[in-house]
């Protein structure tokens, strides 16, 4: 009755000790097998992602709370010196206080120069340099120093130019433009006059005039030399 070999004896034996231990394995002919019903096995490797569809992304989470400040950072490099700053209320009072003196200083040279070369009349100043020249050199010495050649308005100019120079001097007044027309160098009428009798006669080219000594107008040749003199508004 030997039917069986020694070895197959031993593994019928392995199989039913397990059925016996496992309550799952009810029927050991349908459901165990050396390989599922043995003692669990080693854990595999976990295998390759799939290559179907991926699902969509789940919504985010909650906010976790806020961590903790970090420490302070390193002190930066210190920058260049900026430009002083400008007051106005500083800078306005050093402007009011400047022009205050110069308008002294201005006086002062003023009345220098009147005591010394100059007459005064109205807000005028007349000046001289002492000199005599034809008209033109007259125009362009007084034109220098932002004057022009004196030529009064009234009584009391036409004397201080007479007081001034004591000698017959050019005024500003010509017929230049217009024979026989005589106006000032700005071609305005003349509002003052005080010809000499018989005067003016615009004899030989006769286009400018001049202060006589007495104080009255004559009209002269532009080439002659005559005193020079000046006026500057005050």
């Amino acid at each position: 009755m030997l039917l069986f070999s020694l070895p197959s004896l031993l593994l019928l034996s392995v199989i039913t000790a397990s059925c016996s231990e496992k309550e799952t394995c009810e029927n050991a002919q349908q459901t165990c097998h050396v390989v599922t019903c043995g003692s669990p096995g080693t854990k595999g490797e976990k295998g390759e992602t799939g290559q179907g569809l991926r699902g969509l992304q789940g919504p985010p989470g909650k906010l976790g709370p806020p961590g903790s400040p970090g420490l302070p950072g390193f002190p930066g490099v210190k920058g260049a010196k900026g430009d002083s700053g400008e007051n106005a209320d500083y800078d306005s009072a050093l402007a009011t206080t400047e022009r205050q003196a110069l308008r002294s200083e201005l006086d002062r040279v003023k009345k220098w120069l009147t005591f010394a070369l100059g007459k005064t009349a109205g807000n005028k100043l007349f000046l001289t340099n002492g000199e005599k020249m034809t008209f033109q050199s007259v125009k362009t010495l007084c034109a220098k120093y932002q004057g022009s050649v004196a030529t009064p308005l009234n009584a009391a100019e036409n004397a201080a130019i007479q007081k001034l120079t004591k000698e017959e001097s050019y005024l500003g007044i010509t017929d230049e433009a217009k024979e026989g027309h005589f106006v000032d160098l700005k071609g305005r009428p003349l509002s003052y006059r005080n010809w000499n009798d018989g005067e003016p006669n615009d004899q030989d080219g006769e286009d400018c005039t001049i202060l006589l000594k007495d104080g009255k107008w004559n009209d002269i040749s532009c080439t002659s030399n005559f005193m020079a003199v000046c006026e500057f508004s005050l």
